[in-house]
């Protein structure tokens, strides 16, 4: 524990040496005075899936003691007007203590909490997205007797002004250097800042995306996470969204986390890595350097609710003007290809010591590195609500657990690394389809309803909202509509183009 701290970049860690999930009101308070704090932010994610902010004076330590002990009071309807009437609408919003953070955009000395959702008796509003993911995770534990963990991979362009230097060929970025990238300095300013406000950051890097389009550079960049507790990697993907759109501005740039940007150009995913765990930590879906029955059963239940789990991954139609250029469309799992919904990643399941074997001074390593073993979730996009995508996962996986023929169904749905070989290709044709659009997707949801219904996780009138959303887009014929006239793929870009 000591280790983590000493290297932690977030101020209230090394200020209060201890990790955010101990952080106390007495911390917090003791944090504001030695540290002059003169503002609070309250942060709260809407049913747009942006942040929105509540501002504090500090005025007096009475007054801090009662927004941190009792939290604020704000209109529902407008925060969720989907499923909050306007005439009852008051909710509170309470700051948890474990997501605490100096604002790193504010002149003013500031500090900021991301806050539950409590309705006008108190109890946690129980459409409220956050609060949604608590109960898949009980849900999952309580059925399961393990722990699901996550984290994930957020893509995002960068655009800006077009140059004439070191130019590189149109959606050959991937891992590129300055000077043939533009942005790397800025992404790893990003990186910096997300990381002192609690991120847990793997790495980051250049993606394959970029082009020039009317005198504009776009540059694909992409910041991927560790696996860590899902609620707390759901929150880091919130703060992190809102860290790249905050930064950008001030550098004068343009950043979208859209599905899709222009006709031909790759899109930006947002794929979900999963693990599952013993309740003490131990990776439980590997056993001896090979993927076990705990994981394919896991797997299972994502192949079993994929279509569905698009009602949380790819809500605008842009969705699926991504998926119809090399995104995996038929719902099948496989090991390292890209081509699939379900990826099981390359891992450290082999034996040879590879440190060892470039740094011939270093001794054999021990630590087993199969504990790292992930499954990653492929199809969704930037427009996800990063909330429900999660819990959603999560139900998914546990209904793998309910099954009766999970692991029949995971090897029925099992593909070669290679899908285009020709025994491969005819297979797949017998496999199922993800939608191809909102409408779809609204159909398949409302097929698995009960699914994400069962062990009270998913509020029915909220599946009914969703259901009602994605028909509004009515998209049904929208590849058809597209072929026919072009522009209006670029209508729905622009207008979604900082969804998310």
């Amino acid at each position: 524990m000591k280790e983590k701290i000493a290297i932690n970049l977030n101020p209230l860690v090394q200020f209060l040496k201890k990790v955010p999930r101990e952080f106390t009101k007495a911390d917090i308070i003791k944090f504001i005075e030695e540290k002059n704090i003169k503002m609070i932010n309250f942060r709260y994610v809407a049913q747009d899936g942006r942040l929105k902010t509540l501002n504090f004076t500090i005025t007096n330590r009475e007054y801090l003691e009662q927004i941190l002990s009792s939290g604020a009071c704000l209109d529902g309807f407008s925060i969720f007007p989907a499923f909050i009437h306007a005439d009852s609408s008051d909710l509170y919003v309470v700051p948890r203590f474990s997501t605490a953070f100096v604002d790193p955009f504010s002149e003013i000395p500031t500090l900021c909490f991301l806050c539950s959702y409590f309705n006008k008796d108190g109890q946690s509003m129980e459409n409220a997205p956050e609060n949604i993911l608590r109960k898949a995770l009980k849900s999952f534990e309580k059925t399961t007797g393990m722990v699901f963990h996550a984290m994930g991979e957020l893509e995002y362009y960068v655009i800006a002004d077009e140059e004439e230097l070191f130019l590189t060929e149109n959606q050959c970025s991937y891992h590129e250097s300055m000077p043939f990238i533009k942005f790397e300095q800025f992404r790893s300013e990003c990186m910096l800042l997300i990381a002192q406000i609690g991120g847990l950051i793997k790495y980051g890097h250049s993606e394959a995306g970029n082009f020039t389009l009317n005198g504009k550079i776009y540059e694909q960049n992409e910041i991927e996470f560790l696996v860590t507790d899902t609620l707390d990697a759901a929150d880091q993907l919130i703060l992190a969204k809102w860290v790249i759109r905050n930064l950008a501005y001030q550098y004068g740039l343009n950043v979208t986390f859209a599905p899709k940007i222009t006709e031909g150009k790759a899109g930006n995913g947002l794929h979900i890595h999963t693990q599952i765990l013993s309740k003490t930590g131990v990776n439980k879906m590997v056993d001896k350097g090979k993927l076990n029955s705990i994981a394919k059963t896991a797997i299972a239940g994502y192949m079993t609710c994929a279509s569905s789990l698009t009602a949380f991954g790819n809500t605008n139609p842009t969705s699926y003007f991504r998926s119809l250029s090399h995104q995996p469309t038929t719902i099948c799992w496989g090991d390292r290809s890209r081509s699939v919904v379900v990826r099981v990643p390359l891992g450290w399941m082999h034996k040879n010591d590879m440190i060892a074997d470039v740094n011939p001074l270093e001794k054999p390593h021990r630590e087993n590195l199969s504990q790292k073993q992930t499954v990653e979730f492929r199809c969704p996009d930037g427009s996800a609500d990063i909330y429900l995508l999660l819990a959603g996962l999560v139900v998914a996986a546990r209904h793998g657990f309910e099954m009766e023929n999970a692991l029949k169904f995971a090897e029925k749905t099992h593909v070669n690394i290679n899908i285009h070989k020709p025994e491969e290709k005819e297979r797949m044709k017998n496999l199922d389809q993800l939608p191809a659009s909102c409408w779809e997707s609204a159909d398949e949801l409302s097929k698995h309803r009960t699914i994400y219904e069962n062990h009270g996780v998913f509020p029915a009138e909220m599946i009914d909202d969703i259901i009602k959303q994605l028909k509004s887009f009515n998209d049904k014929n929208i590849r058809k509509e597209i072929e026919k006239d072009p522009a209006k793929m670029l209508e729905l870009v622009h207008k979604y183009f900082h969804c998310g």
